[in-house]
């Protein structure tokens, strides 16, 4: 992976946009970050990250992303362009931020953006086309990632070698740094399969747990079943809260303790057999017995009923004769029967009829002698009325048009009328169309006047009141102004006492300056003034004596005086200079002033805004407008024609009627109408056609009667009867006529039933024994059957238990069977997950699955890191690995210890001084990001940056990190540093200089003037 080009605009510390050129930055393999604290050093790097992963490092990913000082229009963007696996691809992403709205005021939100792009091949030959590859987040991060083969957190461990990061993995713990590298080589796999184990174990122990309850269950189902007499199970089975693994005992007794609850069963079952077979015996013995005497008590009571039979019937054979003889005559008259009751049918039809034709008579009118017509007349009168009804019927539908077309005629005025009142209305309105649309204009006019003044008003308004804000901070600064000058002229009034005090004390010393070297004059030894050893008069102090330590309080005191003076001074001239920009910029009015001129503008800026929010309804009303008098244009000519297409429609209607009501009048004679006339002449032809209908029925029923009564006499005459009289009495109705049959049959057939029981010789036989006693049978088979009952149930109980303890041996063998292999899994699994989660039983370093490869990486690492830290020590240190017990919980496997080859000891990490601190660090991050690139497949990293940390080294250290930071170079690789050390200025003549300012930070190359 190599970087060309850096692009950020608006990100972190840079308000603007700000471009970094790495091919030219790493021309020379090794290139310099610097700036000053707070620049924004690493937010270049953060630029990097946040362009790859769409996130910035862990430890700034709370920051904001978007610049303080950018221009609110101006939109945050990163974009990057670099070499990932032989493509040349761009990345651009910018983050979700908030802007200015474009139309109106107020904030709105932009969404995260994303563009991939790649560089490829013109057909023309020409320079390569940029082709956009997606805009999707997730399908552009995970392009990158795929490419780059190294998740956000190992792209900045290995890459961007971030402050303080890699030195606290060198001081971390186990569990510090077994995170660290668990995120950086992904061992999450082996964390899931320590989890996966447990969670085998738990569920092994849980079927073996299950395993031991269901041998319990089954053993309590198998005691129940065996009853109060089998053995007790508490002499066979094992303690219930015995180890998960302790089922094999248990299972073994089980089995044992239910076959000897089956062979029990068993000589039970056998004893109820014998019991069943005797009792089985006594009962077909008894039940023999009461059949004997049932039967003979049955022949001997059917003996006793025939006689009394036989007795009854002879009685009743002379009350029966004459019921023979009635039923003979029945039968005779049945052939009558029919007759008779035909002959009834008609009379009562001639009768009806007869009624009938005197009713529907009546209602015919007495004039014209219709009551008294024969019915050859009344099927005349019929045919008359008949033809003049359909001329009425003629005439009834002229009588209908009229109707409908008188209607149609008040529809047509009604109508008429509606049209010309709307052609009325349309009139009227037309009238004041030209002044409402007139005065439509006017008020649009000025609703477009007071938008232009609402336009030139912001822009005075927004004058004024940057006039005001600048006025306002002009009388503020006058104010400062007029306090610091009186500042200024204390401290200079302290200053001047301050070096009047200086000088009279310099005065001072040099007046007692003899005394001063008297005093400091010892006897025989000579004088630094002449060189005598004699002191024959020493000088005396005049005053009290000024010292050395007088004079030099006296010019500090003075010095600070001066400093003060000199510092207000410089605050009371850039005060002077910002109310110079203020004033300039608020003009000659007052504060007041001004702000009574921005209420004027704001006031009249609101009526006009008032004015002008109308512009748009005032255009809608004038288009509503003339849309409206088109309309009323329209609908005024569409009224005349509609008002002239009516009259001539009335007209027609008109003369119509009058020819149909003249027809009318003729055909409706003195009825109120057609219909009335109609109605009248076909009540009177039905009723005409109804007594013509009624006199043919009774001529018909006075026929049908004299030919019934004429084959009722032949019938009687034949049948046997005198007359049909005769043959009426005799006759019954069928029902009585079958139970007469059905009662003299039965008497025959029970009077031969009787004389048939008495003459049989088994019921003659059976009387002449003795009674039958036939409840002591009964009572011997109840008993015989009852311990029948007993036996059976005792034999089936018998043959359940050993059915139950049968299928519950066979369910425990089974169960047993199946534990077996569950308990040989449980051992093993438990086994097993014991080591791979490090128990001290099964571990000896109660070393973890995922903390044995970690060590594994770790000694990869460590190796690594000893390789470039030997030459960064000038020999001395090398790291290595240790994988010995550790003290408390703390697993082992994760440690670090450093070699010093002094010494020849081996002791901790922590024991190294700062500068040690830091390049066994960097090599150790050095190393951590070679094994990580192993990993992650091979992927070059041509560029690299180390983040801060060359400040604790001293100069040879320096230089002999330098030279292994130099030997990265090889393989075309560019290291970046960033630092503000000093020293490395002269050092790494390639730079990116980051410079801060108050409007945001910048970027640019720094050339030799900037060294």
């Amino acid at each position: 992976m190599r970087l060309h080009h850096l692009t950020v605009t608006a990100f972190g510390p840079f308000a603007g946009t700000e471009r970094v050129d790495f091919d030219r930055l790493a021309d020379t393999g090794l290139f310099l970050l610097r700036g000053a604290t707070g620049a924004g050093k690493s937010s270049v790097l953060d630029a990097v990250c946040f362009a790859l992963y769409g996130e910035v490092p862990g430890a700034r990913k709370g920051n904001p992303l978007r610049s303080d000082h950018a221009d609110p229009d101006r939109l945050t963007e990163v974009r990057l362009e670099l070499t990932l696996g032989g493509r040349r691809l761009e990345i651009t992403r910018s983050p979700e931020q908030r802007r200015p709205k474009r139309r109106g005021t107020g904030w709105t939100v932009e969404k995260p953006r994303t563009l991939l792009r790649e560089a490829v091949a013109d057909p023309a030959g020409g320079a390569p086309l940029w082709q956009a590859l997606s805009t999707s987040h997730q399908e552009a991060g995970e392009e990158i990632r795929q490419l780059v083969g190294m998740s956000r957190d190992q792209f900045c461990q290995v890459v961007l070698l971030p402050q303080g990061d890699f030195a606290r993995f060198l001081r971390a713990d186990s569990k510090q740094r077994a995170e660290l590298l668990g995120r950086l080589f992904d061992t999450r796999r082996f964390e899931l399969l320590e989890r996966w184990l447990a969670e085998q174990r738990q569920q092994q122990e849980a079927a073996v747990r299950d395993g031991r309850r269901r041998l319990r269950d089954l053993a309590a189902r198998a005691e129940e079943a065996a009853g109060p007499l089998a053995e007790p199970a508490e002499e066979w089975l094992p303690a219930e809260d015995g180890p998960a693994d302790g089922s094999a005992g248990l299972t073994d007794a089980v089995l044992a303790w239910a076959a000897v609850l089956r062979v029990g069963a068993a000589e039970q079952l056998a004893v109820a057999g014998s019991g069943l077979a005797g009792a089985e015996l006594a009962h077909t013995a008894a039940q023999q017995r009461r059949q004997r005497a049932a039967g003979l008590a049955d022949r001997q009571r059917r003996h006793r009923a025939a006689a009394v039979a036989a007795a009854a019937l002879a009685t009743r054979a002379a009350e029966l004769a004459g019921e023979q003889e009635r039923l003979a005559a029945a039968q005779a008259a049945v052939g009558v029967e029919t007759l008779l009751r035909l002959r009834a049918t008609a009379s009562a039809a001639l009768r009806t009829a007869t009624d009938d034709d005197r009713v529907r008579r009546s209602a015919l009118p007495l004039d014209g002698g219709l009551r008294e017509a024969s019915p050859t007349g009344l099927a005349g009168a019929e045919h008359r009325l008949r033809a003049e009804l359909g001329r009425l019927e003629a005439a009834r539908a002229d009588e209908r048009r009229r109707s409908e077309l008188t209607g149609e005629l008040a529809g047509l005025a009604a109508e008429r009328a509606r049209a010309e009142e709307l052609a009325e209305e349309a009139q009227d309105w037309l009238v004041d169309y030209d002044g409402r649309l007139k005065a439509l204009q006017e008020e649009q006019a000025a609703a477009r006047a007071a938008e232009s003044r609402v336009e030139h008003l912001d822009g005075r308004r927004a004058d004024l009141t940057d006039r005001l804000a600048a006025a306002e901070r002009r009388d503020a600064l006058r104010a400062r102004i007029a306090t610091a000058e009186h500042t200024v002229l204390d401290l200079r009034t302290l200053a001047q006492d301050a070096r009047a005090r200086t000088l009279d004390l310099q005065e001072r010393r040099l007046a007692g300056m003899a005394a001063e070297l008297a005093g400091a004059l010892h006897p025989g030894e000579a004088c630094r003034v002449c060189g005598s050893a004699e002191h024959p008069a020493p000088a005396r102090p005049a005053g009290e004596p000024v010292t050395a330590a007088d004079e030099r309080r006296a010019r500090d005191t003075q010095r600070r005086a001066e400093e003060e003076h000199d510092g207000a001074e410089a605050a009371l001239t850039a005060l002077r200079v910002e109310e110079s920009a203020a004033a300039a910029s608020a003009g000659t009015l007052g504060r007041d002033a001004l702000a009574a001129e921005l209420a004027e503008v704001r006031q009249a800026r609101a009526e006009a805004l008032r004015a002008a929010d109308g512009l748009g309804q005032t255009a809608q009303r004038i288009d509503q407008l003339v849309r409206e008098q088109q309309g009323r244009q329209q609908r005024l000519r569409e009224a005349g024609e509609r008002t002239a297409a009516l009259a001539a429609r009335t007209q027609a209607l008109a003369t119509e009627v009058e020819t149909l009501a003249e027809r009318i009048a003729a055909a409706r004679g003195d009825a109120p109408s057609v219909a009335a006339r109609a109605a009248g002449t076909a009540a009177l032809a039905e009723s005409v056609a109804a007594a013509l209908a009624a006199a043919h029925t009774a001529a018909q029923a006075a026929e049908r009667l004299a030919e019934t009564e004429r084959e009722l006499r032949e019938a009687a005459l034949a049948a046997g009867f005198a007359d049909a009289d005769a043959a009426g009495a005799a006759v019954l109705p069928a029902t009585e006529r079958t139970a007469l049959r059905e009662r003299l049959e039965r008497f025959q057939a029970d009077r031969a039933a009787a004389e048939a029981g008495l003459a049989d010789p088994e019921l003659m036989a059976a009387a002449a024994e003795p009674p039958v006693d036939q409840e002591l049978a009964q009572a011997e088979l109840l008993r015989a059957t009852e311990r029948l009952r007993r036996a059976a149930a005792e034999d089936s109980a018998a043959r359940e238990r050993c059915l139950a303890l049968g299928r519950i041996g066979a369910r425990l063998t089974e169960l047993a069977a199946a534990l077996a292999p569950a308990l040989e899994r449980y051992g093993r699994i438990s086994r097993l997950a014991g080591l791979v989660a490090g128990a001290p039983a099964d571990n000896a370093l109660r070393m973890r699955l995922e903390s044995y490869v970690l060590a594994a990486r770790l000694e990869q690492v460590a190796a690594a890191a000893s390789d470039r830290l030997v030459r960064m020590s000038g020999g001395r240190y090398t790291l290595v690995h240790s994988d010995g017990l550790v003290s408390g919980n703390k697993r082992s496997g994760l440690s670090l210890r450093v070699v010093d080859a002094w010494t020849g000891s081996e002791r901790d990490t922590a024991t190294l001084s700062g500068g040690e601190s830091f390049f066994a660090s960097l090599a150790l991050a050095l190393g951590l990001a070679d094994v990580v690139t192993d990993e992650a497949g091979g992927m070059p990293l041509d560029t690299l940056f180390i983040d801060e940390g060359f400040g604790s080294l001293d100069e040879h250290t320096l230089e002999e990190v330098m030279d292994v930071l130099d030997g990265l170079r090889e393989r075309d690789r560019a290291v970046g540093i960033v630092s503000h050390v000093a020293d490395l200025r002269s050092r790494i003549p390639s730079q990116l200089l980051v410079r801060k300012h108050r409007q945001g930070s910048t970027l640019r190359l720094a050339g030799r003037e900037d060294r």
